[in-house]
């Protein structure tokens, strides 16, 4: 009987080899923690131990139970798909579990536990479920995650880091740790992420800003207000259109100087209204593009606009295209591309903004609640649009 699992590298080697019983591995994207848990897993159930994998949602670990099957296959005794239990050869056993509830997760009787994304975890399902499940068979825990700030994660990645508790050991490594990543693919990330974002994705470094996005923002805000147009400047507007509560905001912004150079904010007013107010600046400054945000309410005023011919672009913003556009603008400020006015609106709204990584691992970027973001959609769309110059492209 051959059980078939990848070859481990110099750092995953450490994790696996070392005898602590709690382990916490705060590790870059493609590290290769997956691949780590699965090895001790695997390892474990074959000498006749009970282990779980924990992953956030069920979603998360369908290719970890594919995997688990496939490295598996020939000591498998029984399997139960719907429970996602393996029943191995030599009495041990492997469950793939959800850690959405936790109370589900109670009981006893367990080797091992692997809490894979474990910043994503809710803190009770080591505290309240696993951490007493292991007690009784003194059974060992790994917990893999990248950082998601300061959270419990954090907490027990700096027990590990702590001499009094003997039991317990923890490792930071970064992407550049895995020798099978191309060094230029790391790179490719550093010049395109924010750098909290790299920070914590790839350099595995636990953040403390609470998921702050824009930095920089006061040291940009140098434009003096009431800038008049200037003959031969490439103008583009970003447009976000209000809902309900919200506002409509647009952004002009000087292409060529890289300057946000007017900002126009208001609600409560008509449709009509504000697609005239919109005009009547297009007339003022004489824009090459006008994005628009294009969900929703803004798909019949861009159409009305472009009857009138105006050269409205829509943008539709979804779970895919939104990210790189916040990304773009957060790079720009972050590095000093972009100069912005000093609107008290503007700044609050970007001092504001937040960024939240979901279970499923992508990124999800907004005000926080009660708060606005118009100025902020406003001024990536005209970033977006220097960028892009007349070229329309839409998301899906």
């Amino acid at each position: 009987m051959t059980v078939k699992l990848f070859q481990p590298h110099p750092g995953q080697r450490a994790i696996l080899q070392h005898p602590a019983r709690f382990k916490v591995v705060a590790c870059g994207r493609r590290f290769g923690k997956t691949e780590t848990g699965k090895i001790l897993l695997v390892e474990r159930a074959l000498a006749g131990a009970v282990g779980w994998w924990i992953s956030p949602t069920y979603r998360m670990a369908d290719e970890v139970w594919r995997d688990l099957k496939a490295a598996l296959d020939g000591a498998i005794a029984r399997k139960n798909e719907e429970m996602r239990r393996l029943d191995v050869i030599g009495g041990g056993v492997i469950r793939v579990r959800s850690g959405r509830n936790p109370d589900g997760l109670r009981g006893s009787g367990l080797d091992l536990a692997v809490l894979d994304e474990a910043a994503y975890l809710h803190p009770d399902v080591w505290r309240a479920a696993i951490r007493p499940a292991l007690s009784d068979r003194r059974g060992e825990a790994l917990f893999l995650s990248t950082p998601r700030g300061r959270n419990w994660f954090w907490g027990v990645w700096m027990t590990g880091q702590s001499a009094s508790h003997p039991d317990w050991m923890s490792w930071r490594f970064p992407t550049s740790a895995n020798p099978l990543i191309d060094p230029a693919e790391i790179e490719a990330a550093r010049a395109s992420l924010p750098e909290r974002v790299f920070r914590e994705e790839y350099l595995a470094e636990f953040q403390d800003d609470g998921g702050l996005v824009f930095r920089r923002v006061e040291a940009c805000a140098t434009v003096p207000p009431g800038g008049s147009p200037e003959p031969g400047a490439r103008y583009v507007f970003g447009v976000d259109w209000a809902r309900e509560d919200d506002f409509t905001c647009i952004a002009v912004l000087d292409a060529g100087a890289r300057r946000l150079v007017a900002l126009d904010r208001f609600n409560e007013i008509g449709w009509a209204l504000q697609r005239g107010r919109l005009a009547a600046l297009a007339e003022r400054w004489r824009p090459e593009a006008i994005w628009a945000e294009a969900n929703s309410i803004g798909g019949p005023n861009i159409e009305a606009l472009q009857a009138e011919g105006l050269p409205v672009i829509p943008f539709t913003t979804t779970a895919t295209s939104k990210g790189p556009l916040i990304e773009a603008l957060a790079l720009a400020l972050e590095r000093g591309e972009l100069a912005i006015l000093p609107d008290p609106a503007l700044l609050s709204e970007l001092g504001a903004y937040r960024l939240e990584r979901l279970p499923s691992g992508r990124f999800r970027y907004g005000a926080p609640p009660g708060g606005h973001d118009d100025c902020v959609i406003a001024l990536a769309l005209a970033w977006h649009g220097a960028q892009q110059g007349g070229v329309g492209i839409r998301f899906v």
